[in-house]
């Protein structure tokens, strides 16, 4: 019986085009977090599900692959990069020292509801320094996510910050601190459900006159009716004025933004008391990245500080500040043509740099010695295998986006010589060396 191929909802194949993108993206991300002194880390993607479970929090562990494996262990698959990390820095932290500074790509899984960019496989790229509770930790987070969505070629977007401590103590003001959970889950929605039903919701949770107070607070960066949108000056003071003091987390906030303005990149950041980050782990500065043509695809990239993560797992206090960008919610919005209108296109890389094409299966061997000597310069070559016709060989060069052709028959190979082909251009170079081809090659010219 032959089984029909398919594949499970919210998940998905990557084919060669697709794929070069990512891996070019994964090589720009990478480089991004090493030039920052961030060493890579990886965790197992299948954990005990009391360890994953421990402070994800409400929607997170509906949405949470877990099953028995076959020692009758709970075990679950990662929902995300964070809390594996909390659980290794328990484990490893000795070894890796204080302060860490770490980043991590790969896969998570979520049994969420499908969208555009968004799948129940996909992947995550995290970025973390932990042993530092301190606003210069904070604001190296937020540039690294500038750098790295420059390094990207994206150029429009705004990073909008919040405070959880700070919310929490106006809730505490309030008497509901009991309540934040579900309040700063709602509240969470807000970009989604609309203000009305924001509203109606936290009135099922508390009072309608705290519900109205709460909206006032996550409505201090509004525009007014003029359409005049607060700085942050105004939106700090409006929010000392509800929080009742001047408290230490405010002074946070004023120290991101100044380190950001010296720095140059303050017109990239804005305080939005409305961000609050659902996941229960935050504690204190919540970031959320949108990109400024496609606002409804949602934050592209998003983290915060946890200071309490990794005390489910260790005694020791391990302050963590850290972010993590949707890559494939990302690459999902670079092939949208509102985006692209400003940025180069994004297309797929060439599968090689260089073709050997194939005149007889017979001179094989010089063929295989032709591309080590390219790929020993640092040129990624391919030995077509198979004697066919070579407008079919050039097709099949042409489909893989593949720049140069080495043409060698009997009168070439007797010399130790090669003709090489430019495939955009057309421009040929005959009866030349390797090293002549490799220079051809780099600057276009013998």
């Amino acid at each position: 019986m032959q089984i029909s191929p398919r594949i499970l909802k919210g998940f998905r194949d990557s084919l060669p085009d697709q794929e070069l993108i990512r891996r070019d993206a994964f090589f720009k991300l990478e480089k991004t977090f090493r030039s920052h002194g961030l060493v890579p880390v990886d965790t197992p993607a299948l954990e005990y599900t009391e360890v994953l479970l421990g402070k994800g929090g409400g929607e997170t562990d509906k949405q949470v692959y877990s099953f028995k494996d076959n020692g009758n262990r709970e075990v679950a698959l990662r929902f995300d990069l964070t809390v594996p990390f909390a659980r290794f820095m328990a484990m490893h932290v000795n070894k890796v020292g204080l302060p860490f500074k770490r980043y991590h790509m790969a896969k998570v899984w979520r049994g969420e509801n499908t969208q555009k960019g968004r799948f129940r496989e996909f992947y995550q790229c995290d970025f973390d320094i932990v042993g530092l509770d301190n606003a210069s930790a904070d604001f190296e987070i937020l540039m690294i996510i500038f750098d790295a969505l420059q390094q990207l070629g994206i150029d429009r977007f705004t990073i909008r910050i919040s405070h959880r401590g700070l919310f929490n103590e106006f809730l505490e003001r309030l008497g509901i601190v009991s309540l934040s959970v579900e309040i700063l889950r709602t509240v969470d929605k807000l970009s989604k459900i609309g203000r009305e039903n924001t509203f109606e919701q936290l009135c099922n949770i508390t009072s309608r006159d705290k519900a109205e107070k709460i909206l006032s607070f996550i409505s201090c960066g509004d525009a007014a009716s003029d359409g005049t949108i607060p700085d942050t000056e105004e939106i700090l003071s409006r929010l000392t004025s509800l929080v009742g003091f001047k408290s230490d987390h405010l002074s946070r906030i004023e120290d991101i933004f100044g380190y950001m303005r010296d720095s140059g990149v303050s017109g990239k950041l804005i305080l939005d008391p409305s961000i609050t980050r659902g996941l229960d782990y935050y504690t204190g500065i919540v970031y959320e990245t949108f990109l400024d043509q496609l606002p409804g695809i949602g934050s592209i990239c998003s983290g915060g500080r946890y200071n309490n993560l990794a005390s489910l797992y260790s005694k020791e206090q391990l302050p963590g500040v850290g972010a993590s960008i949707g890559l494939d919610r990302l690459l999902a919005a670079m092939e949208d043509p509102q985006l692209m209108n400003n940025h180069q296109e994004t297309v797929p890389g060439s599968w090689a740099d260089v073709i050997i094409l194939c005149m007889s299966e017979s001179y094989t061997g010089f063929y295989a010695k032709t591309a080590a000597e390219f790929r020993a310069a640092g040129f990624k070559a391919e030995i077509y295998h198979t004697q066919k016709k070579m407008a079919q060989q050039f097709k099949y060069a042409e489909k893989r986006s593949i720049p140069f052709a080495v043409i060698a028959g009997a009168n070439e190979i007797e010399k130790g010589h090669i003709n090489i082909k430019n495939l955009t251009n057309f421009e040929e170079i005959q009866d030349i060396t390797i090293f002549e081809a490799i220079r051809f090659m780099r600057n276009g010219v013998i």
